[in-house]
């Protein structure tokens, strides 16, 4: 182990961004009795939403850069230690550098000024991520900042439904404090909420736990549309990270008004609760809905969020992950189709799938997702055969592993290649880059070019473009693989019986293939 770890850096660090502006970032967090509610507040502990910002920045901005660990980050890197556990193999590494973590910097310039939109209408486009189990709002930085390098605003929360390691939450001060000195000392007072640890098969309990969770997550993506159209009025919030410049600077400044115009993306669990924030806007139960059917997020019917998510909006999943998705108490919305496929909708090119090629082998769960991502996930027979207008884009690469899509594929790359046998993270994260980037030229969002070197041009003198073509044109792109939606030759495989079971009940008898199963779920953990 000791030799091997000398081969790393002193200190993991990130690779440059590769679309043409610079980007910076911001802090947020905001009261919670600011910002306009969507859904009944399903824990009254938590005051405030947190969030961190990456947007395109001035060319010739200095500010200084980020630490990846979230202060404070004693209490963070220890949160870390018990969340993988005295035998996982990551744990290991992080008690063989303790102090390595303090100073792994994200490449964006804390604070920096926007950039004036060259877009036609002078506006930013916006994304709005949702993190996965173990995720935070720094977790997925690289690609959230490779995003907006090609000219885009990323909103990347922290969820306070125990799905982070630690999060803090800071307190609010009164409106009409007696002192200065209370509001100072109010400001700096913080309670956690810690990770909670939950099985990954189906049962009763399990299901309400993830709901839970789930109604946590809706609400906050709920109020993080609350506050950006606030903060595109210019109206006055108080953010409570003090170390945060002025918010003024985006107002008037996002694309968030135009239905269908912000992109919603996430990955593993976060993918799970995008679909679920997707469908539980977008069809509204009747008296026709099953009294089984217990709604996760109720937006009223002239609600904002309900005239932005329409059957236009870009979806993006990552790894999406299904058990959250797959109750009996949501089984309702399950069986709806994504909005893109209804009549008004473009059909799948509004919608982006890209797997891990761990989750691709994950038979029973790749079953599943097949069933997600068609017209019609209800049926458990073949479809017939779907015309291009309707297929989605579901792809994944070769030689990646669930964490791939976060910040860990490409920090630690000694240490992924040698534990999941991840080979060449930085262009698995440019071709995830690559392809978010063509859904959203093709569904009319304007973000910039492609580089040369992301194109992998062998002319030396080819030039970007906005076109990229080859990445959804399928065996293109080296080690970037089609998947189909079929499920013909999956039929063997009982969906239920096989989660229930642990999820690997699909390879039993391989034991080299139910390694790696269990090695997936268990990644879930850690993404």
């Amino acid at each position: 182990m000791t030799s091997f770890l000398s081969r790393l850096s002193p200190v993991p660090g990130f690779p440059a961004y590769t679309g043409p502006y610079k980007v910076g970032t911001i802090d947020v967090e905001l009261p919670v009795s600011e910002l306009e509610s969507l859904s009944p507040c399903p824990d009254e502990t938590i005051g405030t939403i947190q969030y961190r910002i990456f947007y395109p920045c001035e060319p010739e901005s200095k500010g200084k850069t980020v630490n990846w660990v979230p202060a404070p980050q004693r209490q963070t890197l220890a949160a870390y230690g018990r969340f993988l556990g005295a035998g996982n193999k990551l744990a290991e590494f992080i008690s063989f550098f303790p102090r390595i973590f303090h100073y792994i910097q994200i490449p964006a310039s804390k604070n920096a000024p926007l950039l004036s939109p060259p877009t036609t209408n002078n506006r930013w486009p916006v994304m709005i991520f949702s993190h996965g189990l173990g995720g935070s709002r720094n977790a997925y930085s690289h690609l959230a900042g490779s995003i907006a390098s090609h000219g885009m605003i990323v909103i990347a929360p922290e969820h306070r439904d125990g799905s982070t390691v630690i999060s803090f939450i800071r307190s609010v001060p009164s409106p009409t404090p007696t002192s200065t000195e209370e509001k100072i000392t109010t400001s700096k007072q913080k309670r956690t909420t810690d990770y909670v640890r939950l099985e990954h098969v189906f049962k009763p309990e399990v299901e309400e736990g993830r709901n839970k969770q789930l109604k946590i997550r809706l609400w906050e993506l709920g109020l993080v549309h609350s506050s950006l159209l606030a903060l595109d009025k210019e109206t006055p919030l108080t953010n409570l990270n003090t170390s945060s410049t002025s918010l003024s600077p985006f107002a008037s400044k996002m694309d968030i008004h135009e239905p269908g115009k912000i992109a919603f993306s996430g990955h593993s669990f976060g993918a799970a609760t995008i679909t679920q924030l997707i469908k539980s806007t977008f069809y509204q139960p009747d008296s026709t809905t099953p009294s089984s059917y217990k709604p996760i997020f109720t937006p009223s019917s002239n609600s904002p969020i309900r005239l932005q998510i329409t059957s236009q909006t870009p979806v993006i999943l990552l790894d999406v992950w299904n058990l959250p998705l797959s109750g009996n108490s949501v089984s309702w919305l399950w069986n709806k189709p994504f909005p893109c496929y209804t009549p008004t909708g473009p059909g799948g090119s509004a919608l982006l799938a890209i797997e891990s090629e761990a989750f691709f082998k994950w038979r029973v769960h790749l079953k599943m997702t097949k069933r997600l991502l068609s017209r019609d996930p209800s049926s458990l027979v073949p479809l017939p055969a779907e015309p291009e207008r309707e297929q989605p884009h579901f792809y994944y690469a070769n030689t990646s592993a669930h964490l791939s899509q976060s910040d860990f594929g490409m920090l630690f790359p000694w240490v992924t290649k040698r534990f999941l046998a991840i080979e060449e993270p930085e262009r698995i994260m440019r071709l995830n880059v690559r392809a978010i980037t063509q859904l959203l030229r093709d569904r009319g969002i304007e973000v910039s070019k492609t580089s040369h070197e992301d194109m992998e041009y062998e002319d030396p003198n080819a030039e970007a473009t906005n076109k990229d073509d080859k990445i959804f044109r399928r065996g293109s792109v080296r080690g970037w693989e089609w998947i189909s939606t079929d499920i013909s030759e999956m039929m063997d495989i009982d969906e239920q019986e096989s989660m229930r079971s642990g999820a690997i009940a699909d390879v039993k008898g391989d034991k080299g293939a139910m390694k790696e199963a269990k090695e997936t779920v268990d990644g879930i953990e850690v993404s």
